[in-house]
């Protein structure tokens, strides 16, 4: 039995490693995709396009970053959410997404939720690989306290499990075990 005046990080040892993969694994919603860029070249403006093709272990077609499939961010995503917040810690109305370097915008569904699971992005299934950290350029291209407005904020990063097509609206789901590809 644990004491009621124990420190909340007590509780936290007691939970079983089963239940805690059962919270990982739980429903995530459903987002949709709101806009999409593409680098076609190192340090060259993000392009925002309608759609885009992905092409499996390498990245989005066109994209400077789709290279030898060997890498963990071959496709970078970030919510729609985050951008007030990253426009109000640097002071502004507004940050235009082309400006944060993602691929894809999504909203209505938690990025970090997709770590280590697979979801479809039109007729395209990514795996969440990780975090997207901010690189030194949000200092150059959002001004002083850019890099430090996108922590937290940088979205997350993603394999190309299966190729396909994404296109702006297209709907974003977990597939879980059920699910077939």
């Amino acid at each position: 039995m644990v004491r009621q005046d124990a420190p909340y990080w007590h509780f936290l040892r007691i939970v079983p490693m089963s239940l805690m993969q059962d919270l990982l694994n739980s429903p995530t919603g459903v987002g949709r995709v709101e806009w999409i860029g593409v680098s076609p070249g190192r340090r060259e403006p993000i392009v925002a396009v309608d759609d885009v093709q992905v092409r499996e272990k390498t990245g989005i077609e066109g994209d400077h970053h789709a290279r030898s499939g060997r890498g963990k961010r071959q496709v970078t995503l970030i919510q729609a959410e985050h951008l007030p917040a990253v426009a109000a810690f640097l002071g502004r109305k507004v940050v235009e997404p082309e400006l944060l370097r993602r691929n894809i915008v999504v909203s209505g569904l938690n990025l970090l939720a997709l770590k280590d699971r697979e979801f479809r992005i039109g007729s395209a299934v990514l795996k969440g690989s990780g975090p997207c950290a901010p690189c030194s350029r949000m200092e150059e291209i959002l001004g002083p306290g850019g890099y430090a407005a996108m922590r937290g904020h940088g979205g997350i990063t993603a394999t190309v499990e299966q190729g396909g097509d994404i296109r702006i609206l297209d709907v974003v789901q977990v597939l879980d075990a059920e699910t077939t590809i």
